[in-house]
């Protein structure tokens, strides 16, 4: 098993791509990386070495990159592990749809290594961020950043971990706006140089996931979001 925290599976079938990733992350170092060409073999790397991150293709031989997150997501095994979307779709209807299955974010081709690096460095810092902090609560919505759960009156909601900076955001800034282009740069961890369309996404995708207690998430028109007080 691989037990770095900066360990990283690449799962792609085009070799050029690949051979890009590798050459980037290993110029950032202290990544170990594993490769697998196809969804079958990736499913099966994913599970048996648990790496700290997934680089997923959407088009895989064998099995599809949507199906692997699908899978990876739903065991507890290995749901809390970060997956990002690498595809030549770029779609909304493609990125939306890797966001449902639970990827924690989505990148198109052709696509700059150096951002993706940037996107994985900072997803991975945030993850070692919340140990140790303590949890909290408003209403019927408890979060526990050490455990990474959340709880809606005592009952577990499974968030991804975009979701669940998302959540943790807004709570702990509730009663103040947040606009779209700062939720990028606290949740996403870059500047705005991804369509302000994701934050949106991923506040549907947040209301839906917690039901009734979504709607104290509130849109503030033409600027972002505040999670209400009281």
């Amino acid at each position: 098993m691989v037990d770095s925290a900066k360990s990283v599976l690449i799962v792609e079938d085009e070799r050029d791509v690949v051979d890009l990733l590798l050459l980037n992350l290993r110029k950032a170092r202290g990544f170990t990386v594993s490769v697998a060409t196809d969804g079958a073999a990736g499913l099966h790397k994913a599970r048996t070495e648990k790496p700290a991150f997934i680089i997923l293709d959407l088009m895989l031989p064998k099995m599809s990159g949507l199906e692997v997150c699908k899978i990876l997501k739903s065991d507890p095994a290995t749901r809390d592990i970060p997956i990002m979307m690498l595809t030549a779709k770029a779609h909304e209807v493609d990125r939306i749809a890797g966001l449902e299955f639970g990827a924690d974010d989505y990148v198109t081709k052709p696509f700059s290594p150096r951002e993706v690096v940037l996107r994985i460095q900072a997803i991975l810092r945030r993850a070692k961020d919340q140990m140790g902090e303590e949890p909290v609560s408003a209403g019927a919505i408890t979060i526990d950043p050490a455990r990474h759960h959340v709880s809606i009156a005592g009952k577990r909601v499974h968030l991804t971990s975009i979701e669940f900076k998302l959540l943790r955001t807004l709570l702990q800034r509730r009663g103040r706006m947040q606009t779209r282009d700062r939720l990028l740069n606290d949740v996403w961890g870059y500047e705005s140089i991804i369509d302000t369309r994701t934050v949106d996404t991923h506040v549907r995708r947040l209301r839906e996931k917690l039901g009734a207690a979504g709607d104290a998430i509130e849109t503030v028109r033409g600027f972002g979001y505040r999670f209400r007080e009281g």
